[in-house]
């Protein structure tokens, strides 16, 4: 039986990803060339032009397959816990190498995809969060969720983003302290 070449271009693909995101990790993006993401991934560097035009959309893709694993919550318990446990694992993901030179160059390209792709999930699940609270009178009935859960992500984001200050879950929990206190009824 002949090999299947569906297959061997999504073994190739696959491989052509995972090559450039350990590429970018190992060398960052100003380093990183397509000649070598093909000799890492075994393939032919027509074959990653041929799928992607430059290394911008084939990094975007690599996050897009291999990005930071979100677990489930595993059940909402107590606001603040779970508040501090969301906004921890915002800045676990971006303090990533692999993945913060991936989102920096994507920033910097204006990738609106990233916010599809990093931003928004977390924000939605914030708002769910807050949502519950606001229904159960943890936090005032006035509080508008969508803002509120961009309060709780825009320092982290900007913390990130622009270096501030170090990126760590003490930052974090003190972001959740700050805005329950703005939010408790």
């Amino acid at each position: 039986m002949p090999p299947d070449a569906a297959r061997r271009s999504e073994r190739s693909r696959r491989a052509v990803l995972a090559a450039a995101l350990e590429l970018v990790e190992a060398v960052g993006y100003a380093r990183l060339t397509i000649e070598a993401v093909a000799a890492r991934a075994g393939v032919g560097k027509q074959t990653i032009y041929r799928w992607w035009e430059s290394k911008g959309p084939l990094l975007f893709d690599a996050l897009v397959e291999f990005g930071p694993a979100e677990d489930e919550p595993p059940g909402w318990g107590a606001l603040g816990d779970d508040l501090r446990r969301e906004l921890r694992e915002a800045v676990r993901q971006l303090e990533e190498r692999r993945f913060d030179q991936v989102c920096r160059v994507l920033v910097h390209e204006a990738r609106t995809d990233l916010v599809t792709l990093l931003l928004t999930p977390r924000r939605m699940r914030l708002e769910e969060r807050l949502g519950l609270a606001q229904r159960s009178g943890e936090i005032r009935g006035d509080v508008d969720v969508p803002a509120a859960a961009e309060l709780l992500l825009g320092p982290v984001y900007q913390r990130w983003l622009l270096r501030t200050g170090p990126l760590t879950g003490t930052f974090s929990d003190t972001v959740v302290s700050l805005a329950l206190r703005a939010l408790r009824a």
